[in-house]
Parts: C-alpha cells; sequence; structure tokens
C-alpha cells in the first residue's frame, strides 16, 4: 500500500495553521499561525478580525508548510479541513482555500469535525485502541464519547452552556488576568490553597455538564468581598475554583468508564494542556488500570495536524465533499 498523505487545513477560530501527515500517524510538517497577541487587547477572540487575518495569513502559511515538508501538491493524496463547529468566518476561509486547493489540484476533500480533530490529535502520540471513552475540553466544548472503532462517535453527554474553557476565560477576567486567561489560572491555583467554598456544578447522575453556575458563584463571591472591602486572594480563589473544576471532570469521566466497561481513555482538547488536570486523570487512572493517552502539549490546542491525522481515517472510509461544501458554525459530531 502506498503511503498517504494528507493535508490538514485549521481555521476554526484564531489559528492559521496547515500541517502534512502521513498514514494518520507521523507529523510530516506542521506551521500554525497564532493570533493571540491580536486578540489581546481586547480580551478574547473577536470573530471579524480573526477571519481577515486568516484570509491574510493563509496563503503564506500553506506555502510555509510545503517548504518545510520538502513536498509539492502533487505529493499529496487528498485535503482535509475543518468545515466546523467554529466561528462561521473565519471557518469559511479555510473552506474555500480546501476547495480551492481540490479543484486545482485534482485532490479529495474530505471534511473534518473539529472535535473528531482533537479526538485524533492522540493518534498522533500512540495508536487509538478501542472501545475508548474521550473526554474532550476546549474553550468551546466539553463533551464525553464512547468510541467502539474509528469514527464511531457516541456522545454520552456535553455542557449545557459555558464550555470549561471558556469558563476558564471568565474566571480570569473577573480576576483582572490577560488574556488567554486558562494558563494563568493554572498557574495562580499552584501557588494558593482551597479556602474558598464553591459549588460542584450538575452535581446528578446524568454525563452532562453545567459551569455557568460555577462562573457565577465566583462572580459573586468577588462582587460581594469586594463590597464588604475585603481583599480576593487570587491564588486561593484560583485553586478553590479549580479543584471543584476537576473534581466535575473526573467524576462522571470515571463513572462512564466504570458503565461502559472500556479499558482505554483519552483526554483532548485545549484544556488537556493543563498540567493539574493531567495528574488527577494519571492518578485516577492509574489506580484503575486504565490505559490512557494525553495529546502532546503542541497538539492540545487548535492545529492542522490534529485535522490531518482524523483527515486519514475518514479519508480511509470514503467520506467526500464535492465543492459545494460549506462551513457549519454547529455541527453534531458523527
Amino acid at each position: 500500500m502506498n503511503d498517504i498523505y494528507i493535508l490538514g487545513i485549521e481555521s476554526s477560530c484564531d489559528e492559521t495553521s496547515f500541517s502534512i501527515v502521513k498514514n494518520g500517524i507521523e507529523e510530516i510538517s506542521t506551521v500554525i499561525s497564532s493570533q493571540i497577541d491580536i486578540h489581546k487587547k481586547y480580551g478574547g477572540v473577536v470573530p471579524e478580525i480573526a477571519s481577515r487575518a486568516h484570509i491574510k495569513n493563509i496563503t503564506f502559511v500553506l506555502e510555509e508548510c510545503l517548504t518545510k515538508a520538502n513536498l509539492q501538491m502533487d505529493d499529496i493524496t487528498a485535503i482535509a479541513v475543518t468545515y466546523g463547529p467554529g466561528l462561521i468566518g473565519s471557518l469559511l476561509v479555510g473552506v474555500e482555500c480546501a476547495k480551492t486547493l481540490a479543484f486545482l489540484y485534482n485532490k479529495p476533500l474530505v471534511p473534518v469535525h473539529h472535535i473528531s480533530g482533537h479526538i485524533y490529535a492522540n493518534n498522533l502520540v500512540k495508536r487509538l485502541e478501542f472501545p475508548l471513552i474521550a473526554l474532550v475540553i476546549s474553550g468551546g466544548h466539553t463533551e464525553l464519547i464512547y468510541m467502539e472503532k474509528d469514527y464511531s462517535f457516541k456522545k454520552l453527554g456535553e455542557t449545557l452552556d459555558d464550555a470549561v474553557g471558556e469558563c476558564y476565560d471568565k474566571v480570569a477576567k473577573v480576576l483582572e488576568l490577560e488574556y488567554p486567561g486558562g494558563p494563568k489560572i493554572e498557574k495562580l491555583a499552584s501557588l494558593g490553597k482551597p479556602t474558598y467554598d464553591l459549588p460542584i456544578p450538575l452535581n446528578d447522575n446524568s454525563y452532562n455538564f453545567s459551569f455557568s453556575g460555577l462562573k457565577s458563584a465566583v462572580i459573586n463571591l468577588v462582587h460581594n468581598e469586594k463590597q464588604r472591602g475585603n481583599v480576593i486572594n487570587k491564588e486561593n480563589l484560583a485553586v478553590s475554583f479549580q479543584e471543584v473544576v476537576i473534581k466535575t471532570l473526573t467524576k462522571k469521566t470515571m463513572r462512564a468508564i466504570s458503565e461502559y466497561k472500556v479499558k482505554n481513555f483519552i483526554l483532548a482538547g485545549g484544556v488537556s494542556a493543563n498540567a493539574t488536570i493531567r495528574k488527577s486523570f494519571q492518578e485516577l487512572l492509574e489506580k484503575e488500570k486504565i490505559n490512557y493517552t494525553f495529546p502532546s502539549i503542541k497538539y492540545s490546542t487548535d492545529n492542522a495536524a490534529m485535522i490531518a491525522a482524523s483527515g486519514y481515517y475518514a479519508y480511509l472510509l470514503g467520506r467526500r465533499a464535492d465543492l459545494t461544501l460549506n462551513a457549519k458554525a454547529t455541527d453534531e459530531l458523527n
């Protein structure tokens, strides 16, 4: 069987990225153009500015990716692109680029769901073993997924409101921390003690999550303390918040692993880069003798390598799109 080279394109939010992955497991080259510095002054991603930056950068990132790989478009087997979910303007830039390349070079066009990309980022570390439970935690997503085989996604639960990464960023904003707030909350938490009493959100028997109540509890606590003239200990509040998040994520995940009788677990998404969350899961999984994979830090946040890795299996399964492919701001994983 000839080697299969998938060119991945990712532009769902504020990262313009191209990657070439060989046979679904070997990253040949990846280039990411980040917009963090652009959006930092606004305290978050501004959709119109993000899409304009994608338009400005996309051809340069493609050229750099091919040059870095020492390959040409003729060497590419197929083109995989994130079609959704995400910011519609940003997605459209990547989708239109993919369709143009597919037309010009007569290459198969493979549509990839963004969450499947985060899941298959783990395949670049170690081949996925089935059946498995995947926990996807990012700025826009919090989902528990059961997989019996490649590209078999059964959603067990999801966030009913804020995603966990979004909650981190909003709590960071309340604590007057610079965007992106997640890593800064984690750093503060390593210096504090859990002295603040915060509620465990949606503490029920479902596999759904809810973080808006936790966010509101932090906002109200900070407001009330300021009204009383008290000084908030940011380090202690950060660790109090993070411990509730970890307790919420681990409790439901470990119950799903037990109920579905699986021995394999993967963590995915941008928040999976959080070292404290990783350590907490690692301790629980090893205690229960569950095999686990965490994505490399460079594959945790949005990147095209994960899209190409996922696209490889979609390509093998015959998933194709024609030139009518459109971006979708929201879409179910299937």
